[in-house]
């Protein structure tokens, strides 16, 4: 009984990594021709490096937001 369940466990693991798996050159964030696959995988700032077009207006702050990430601290110069 513990074998079957051990199978159909690894069994149903296997169906649900195949249906998930990414492509390792897609990534959410990035932009068509956006160069990814580095150790960071950070994208590049601005809203011509996002996936998906920006909601309204890119403002500064925006900016300086966005060419702040991944630091922890925000930028200063708003």
């Amino acid at each position: 009984m513990l074998l079957k369940l051990a199978a159909l466990g690894a069994i149903g693991y296997a169906g649900y990594r195949y249906f998930t798996r990414e492509s390792s050159a897609s990534h959410a964030a990035f932009a068509d021709g956006q160069a990814s696959g580095s150790h960071t995988d950070v994208r590049d700032a601005g809203p011509e490096a996002m996936r998906d077009p920006a909601q309204r207006e890119w403002t500064g702050t925006d900016q300086a937001i966005d060419e702040s990430f991944p630091a922890s601290d925000p930028p200063g110069n708003y």
